[in-house]
């Protein structure tokens, strides 16, 4: 198996390496990098190029590695045990399948994408050390074991929202996704926007990655913001002319709330504006 850039997405050299390093090492690949740099839309192509199921197991703030093989619901039980239901019968009735469970119980080899690790608990990523490590785990309820048929290809991302044990490090295969220079920027909205004009390109691009350069900015913004402030530049006729800066005006670019995401970064920049027109009067 080799993953390689596909239709939808542009992946850099050493991105293609992270990930065929990690599938021939047999080893979670790690992915980090700022919000919207594509982690989470890796995995989708990785699967559709290499025709493999995706399962995906998305992290919140409350979410449990438990979770991720199974839960057993006591209380379900409980309640038809009143009722005289036969189900109470088969304690398996009553085991609800986690997605590590459903990704080594799959008949083809999968992606599993655990997506956003970060947003958990700090003890989550240990407390799937063992699991990950050896693809088994313990059914206590049923008394079995649950064996992946084969090992799947699993991708991690984390927003770097917080540090992750050493421990877990230490068994995966870590990437970060730097973000994207212009050349490469502009090679992902041809791929989204094949027949745009270039000119609305270039000046796209030299707006944008001005505005993530303003000192003080909160939230810089990112690849998939840009795509859809270049999704309303083509929908609302833009004239490319419109977005250069002239003599220190037009700080504030055209339908600048697809890439400034509060209120302190456009009070930043209706700031910037009006210090650039008290300079010019």
């Amino acid at each position: 198996m080799n993953f390689k850039s596909t239709n939808n997405y542009v992946a850099t050299e050493d991105l293609l390496i992270a990930v065929n390093g990690a599938v021939a090492l047999e080893k979670p690949l790690l992915v980090k990098g700022e919000p919207g740099t594509g982690k989470t839309v890796l995995a989708h192509e990785i699967a559709s190029s290499l025709g493999r199921p995706l399962i995906e197991w998305h992290i919140k703030s409350t979410t449990k590695a438990q979770q991720g093989l199974y839960e057993y619901d006591a209380v379900s039980r409980l309640r038809d045990s009143q009722l005289g239901h036969e189900e109470v019968n088969n304690i398996a009735n009553y085991i609800k399948k986690g997605k590590l469970w459903d990704a080594f119980s799959s008949d083809e080899l999968p992606i599993l994408l655990i997506d956003e690790i970060d947003k958990a608990d700090i003890e989550f990523p240990n407390d799937l050390l063992l699991e990950l490590d050896r693809m088994e785990f313990y059914v206590y309820e049923t008394g079995e074991t649950i064996r992946a048929k084969q090992r799947p290809i699993v991708i991690i991302t984390s927003n770097n929202e917080k540090e992750l044990p050493d421990a877990f490090l230490r068994r995966c295969f870590f990437h970060y996704i730097s973000f994207p220079e212009p050349e490469v920027m502009e090679q992902i909205i041809d791929v989204h926007y094949p027949e745009i004009k270039k000119k609305l390109v270039r000046e796209a691009l030299i707006s944008f990655y001005d505005i993530r350069e303003v000192p003080g900015l909160k939230k810089k913004p990112t690849t998939s913001e840009l795509l859809d402030w270049i999704k309303l530049l083509v929908s609302e006729d833009i004239d490319p002319e419109a977005l250069k800066i002239k003599e220190g005006k037009n700080i504030i670019p055209p339908l600048y709330g697809a890439l400034l995401k509060n209120e302190q970064d456009v009070h930043l920049f209706e700031k910037l504006a009006f210090l650039n027109r008290k300079e010019q009067s």
